[in-house]
C-alpha cells in the first residue's frame, strides 16, 4: 500500500529539516527524504545536509581548533601565560570535528522523533502526479518505494563546483569536504577562489603552520563585501601570512608526485608557476537539481540549475515547493532555514514572508566579517542619499581587554528618515553582533534607535551603538 503524507520534504539538510519540523508544528503528516551519507561509519544517510556535514559545522569547529592553537602559540603571552613546546595534533583535531557534526546529526534525528516526522531513506525524484498529490520514488541501494504527498518541498542544497578539466581526488586536489579531513598540515597549500569557504578554510590551515596562497580569477577582493570592509581584510589576511594573489588566469593544474603545480597568468599579464602540496579549489557551489525528474511534473530548471520560484518559494507545479541553495539567492544555511519556515506555513494557509534585504551574511575568519544591508556602493549606484558613520574595535574598552583590537563597525543610514540602510562589520564576534543590526533593519529601525538604546558596559556591542551615534557626529569615544 503506497504510504501518503500532507508533505513530504526532498533532503534533510538546513532548509529540509527545518521545513519538515515546522510542518509537524502545524499538524501535517510529514515524511522527510535523504540519502546522502557522507562519512557514517555504518553507510546510513546522515541529516543536516552539506552544511551539518560537510560545510558550516565541522569548518567552524576547525576554526575554533585553530584559533586556540595560534592564541596558545602566539597571543597568551601578553597576559603572561607562558606556554612551551606547543603542538596540534591534527588526528585529535579532526576527530574533534567529527564529533561536533555526530552529535549535531543525531540531534536531528531526536528531533525527527520527537515531531513525528517520517524519515525515508533514499533518494526521492518525481514520478507523476494524482489525485491524491505527487507521486515521488524513493530510491534505496536495495529497492524503490513510491509515496504521494499533497504537497511537496524540494530541499536538495548543492554541492562543490569543480573546475572541468581538473580531477578533484580529495586527497591532494581537494574541494570543501576533502579540505575538511586533512590529517597532517600541508607545508604548502594553494586555494583556488577567494569566497568564503577558501577563505574560511586558508585561515585554518595558514593558523596551523601552512604556506597559504590564494589565487582568485576576480580582479577585486571580496566584491561582495562593503569596499572599506574588503580594504580592511585585503590589508590584514596577507599581514597574517596568507598570500591573495587577484586577477589570475589559471592556464594548467598538473598533479604530479610531489604534490601539484599550478601554472597561471597573473593581471599584469606574466606566466607565473605556483608549486603545493595540496591544493582547496573553492569556485562556488552548484544546486543539486539533476536527479529530480523536475519534467515528470512539468517543470523544468533554468540554465544554472536553479528551479525558478515566487516571493513565497513556489513553483510553477501547484504545491511544490523549493527552498534554499536550489533556488534565487544567496547559498545560506540560515536563507534555507527561513524559507523552509516560510514555505511550511504557506501551506496552512498563512502569509508568512522573508525580508532578503535582512538577511546577514558572514565569513568566520580572524577577524570575523559580518555585514547586512546595502553596501556604500550600492547606496551610490542607487543615487540614494545616506549617511555613513564608523567605529573602531581599538576604541573599545572590552576589545582592549580581549586583545582583539582589529576592525570596525559601519553603518549606512538614509540621510533623510535615519533608517538603517546596512551596517558592516569586520572585528572580533561579528557573527553575533550582527544580529543586533539585522534585527533592528528587520523593526525599520533608526540609527537614533539603536544610539538611544543602552547597551552593557563594557561591551563589544557597544561599538554598534558607536556607529550609530557617529552617523550623526556624535561618537562619544574618539
Amino acid at each position: 500500500m503506497i504510504k501518503k503524507y500532507d508533505v513530504l520534504v526532498i533532503g534533510a539538510g538546513p532548509g529540509g529539516y527545518i521545513a519538515a519540523i515546522r510542518a509537524a508544528q502545524l499538524g501535517f503528516s510529514v515524511a522527510c527524504c535523504e540519502s546522502k551519507a557522507y562519512d557514517d561509519p555504518d553507510g546510513e544517510p546522515r541529516l543536516g545536509g552539506t552544511c551539518l556535514n560537510a560545510g558550516c559545522i565541522p569548518l567552524k569547529a576547525l576554526v575554533a581548533s585553530s584559533e586556540a592553537y595560534e592564541r596558545v602559540k602566539n597571543q597568551y603571552a601578553e597576559h603572561g601565560i607562558t606556554a612551551s613546546d606547543v603542538t596540534m595534533d591534527v588526528k585529535q583535531m579532526i576527530k574533534r570535528k567529527a564529533d561536533v557534526v555526530t552529535r549535531m546529526t543525531s540531534g536531528i534525528k531526536m528531533l525527527f522523533r520527537k515531531n513525528h516526522i517520517t524519515l525515508l531513506k533514499g533518494h526521492g525524484s518525481f514520478v507523476g502526479r494524482t489525485d491524491d498529490g505527487y507521486q515521488v520514488n524513493i530510491g534505496t541501494a536495495t529497492g524503490d518505494e513510491e509515496v504521494v504527498a499533497a504537497n511537496v518541498i524540494i530541499a536538495t542544497g548543492s554541492k562543490a563546483r569543480h573546475m572541468s578539466d581538473v580531477e578533484v581526488d580529495n586527497v591532494v586536489i581537494c574541494d570543501n569536504e576533502g579540505g575538511l579531513k586533512f590529517e597532517s598540515v600541508p607545508k604548502r597549500l594553494c586555494v583556488i577562489g577567494a569566497g568564503v569557504i577558501g577563505l574560511e578554510l586558508g585561515s585554518v590551515w595558514r593558523r596551523l603552520g601552512s604556506e597559504v596562497t590564494i589565487l582568485e580569477s576576480m580582479p577585486t577582493f571580496l566584491a561582495a563585501s562593503d569596499e572599506s570592509i574588503a580594504k580592511e581584510a585585503g590589508k590584514l589576511f596577507p599581514k597574517q601570512g596568507v598570500n591573495i594573489v587577484l586577477g589570475i588566469t589559471i592556464n594548467e593544474i598538473k598533479k604530479g608526485r610531489n604534490g601539484v603545480t599550478v601554472s597561471y597568468t597573473d593581471a599584469q599579464g606574466a606566466g607565473q608557476k605556483l608549486e603545493c602540496d595540496r591544493m582547496i579549489i573553492s569556485i562556488g557551489r552548484i544546486p543539486n537539481t539533476e536527479k529530480l525528474n523536475l519534467e515528470a511534473i512539468g517543470l523544468k530548471t533554468d540554465e544554472r540549475g536553479f528551479i525558478p520560484v515566487n516571493t513565497q518559494c513556489a513553483t510553477a507545479a501547484p504545491g511544490v515547493y523549493a527552498i534554499g541553495d536550489v533556488v534565487r539567492g544567496p547559498m545560506l544555511a540560515h536563507k534555507a532555514e527561513d524559507e523552509g519556515v516560510m514555505v511550511a506555513e504557506e501551506i496552512a494557509g498563512q502569509r508568512s514572508h522573508i525580508d532578503y534585504n535582512c538577511m546577514p551574511w558572514v565569513i568566520y575568519t580572524s577577524p570575523e566579517i559580518a555585514w547586512v544591508g546595502k553596501t556604500e556602493q550600492q547606496l551610490k549606484a542607487e543615487g540614494r542619499g545616506y549617511k555613513a558613520g564608523k567605529f573602531p574595535f581599538i576604541a573599545n574598552g572590552r576589545a582592549l581587554g580581549l586583545g582583539k583590537v582589529e576592525g570596525f563597525v559601519k553603518m549606512l543610514v538614509d540621510a533623510s528618515t535615519d533608517e538603517i540602510l546596512g551596517v558592516h562589520i569586520i572585528g572580533s564576534e561579528a557573527s553575533d553582533l550582527i544580529a543586533e543590526a539585522a534585527l533592528a533593519m528587520e523593526f525599520r529601525a533608526s540609527a537614533e534607535d539603536v544610539a538611544r538604546t543602552c547597551h552593557p558596559h563594557p561591551s563589544l556591542s557597544e561599538v554598534i551603538r558607536e556607529a550609530a551615534l557617529a552617523t550623526d557626529g556624535r561618537a562619544l569615544n574618539i
